[in-house]
């Protein structure tokens, strides 16, 4: 039960995150974004150190670095999608990607994954397609590139979350410190390299730093889930976080979707839920 619902508190904190960042995308370059919600989710971890405490040991070095590369493209790529939109659409999309991977790592590592958990797998397949294929007029469509950068977005993040869970159980906080300490440098160093195609726009200072605290208190929470329950049910509880974007898009953007949409979006929820269950 506490992995529950440090899993859907984890899944809250993504998805307010993942809306305010693709907020502030629409404002400047992404990389102007995650060059400040980066470092500002590194700072609450770094406060957090002294109170939860940190293990440097070699595994949790090397994990928590591969964690935070896949941190990195997974803020880019996400944080590019949500921004080019329509959110409602594209974070679930996101979400059920991210899900389908560590199932599979956690299967792979003994867990079992019950009926109706093959049944979620299969209802998250015909939702990703129904969600991605509005028609009729005054329809939200997903461009092509917008679903291959859905998709990438959610193996990232996929990638991050199970480096995480593979990092030693005693380390503390070490794996998120040194997995954002990686991803605030390799942005900062593509944002150097790329500094003149990044164009003179303003970020949204106060919405990409928001951003980046929600998705370090989402991190914290996710693998302090990781470490008290299994994989498969953590990782599919974390990924309802499009909930939040969704909710948070309709009310603020006035977003609107197809019918048929609206039904890939509810197998999206019965497809997570029925994961869940296993």
């Amino acid at each position: 039960m506490i992995a529950l619902l440090l899993a859907l508190g984890s899944s809250l904190a993504y998805g307010c995150a993942d809306f305010l960042g693709g907020l502030g995308a629409r404002k400047a370059h992404v990389l102007r974004t995650v060059m400040i919600a980066a470092p500002a989710s590194l700072a609450v971890e770094l406060l957090l150190w002294p109170v939860l405490g940190a293990s440097f040991s070699s595994a949790a070095l090397g994990w928590g670095a591969a964690s935070g590369v896949a941190s990195a493209a997974a803020f880019a790529l996400l944080y590019r999608t949500l921004a080019i939109g329509p959110m409602n659409v594209l974070s679930p999309v996101t979400a059920l990607v991210s899900a389908a991977l560590p199932v599979g790592v956690g299967l792979l590592q003994g867990e079992h994954l019950a009926a109706t958990g093959l049944m979620g797998l299969a209802l998250a397949l015909v939702a990703v397609v129904l969600v991605s294929a509005g028609h009729g007029a005054g329809a939200t469509r997903a461009s092509r590139t917008a679903l291959l950068l859905a998709f990438g977005a959610g193996t990232a993040i996929a990638l991050q979350l199970v480096f995480l869970h593979q990092a030693p159980s005693d380390s503390g906080v070490a794996p998120l410190i040194i997995g954002r300490a990686v991803s605030s440098a390799v942005t900062l160093t593509v944002a150097g390299l790329m500094h003149r195609r990044l164009g003179p726009e303003r970020p949204a200072y106060a919405m990409s730093a928001a951003a980046g605290v929600l998705d370090s208190v989402a991190n914290l929470l996710f693998l302090f889930a990781a470490r008290s329950g299994d994989l498969t049910v953590v990782a599919v509880v974390t990924a309802l976080y499009p909930a939040g974007t969704v909710v948070l898009a309709r009310g603020v953007l006035a977003e609107r979707i197809q019918r048929g949409q609206l039904v890939g979006l509810g197998a999206a929820a019965v497809a997570v839920s029925l994961l869940a269950l296993t």
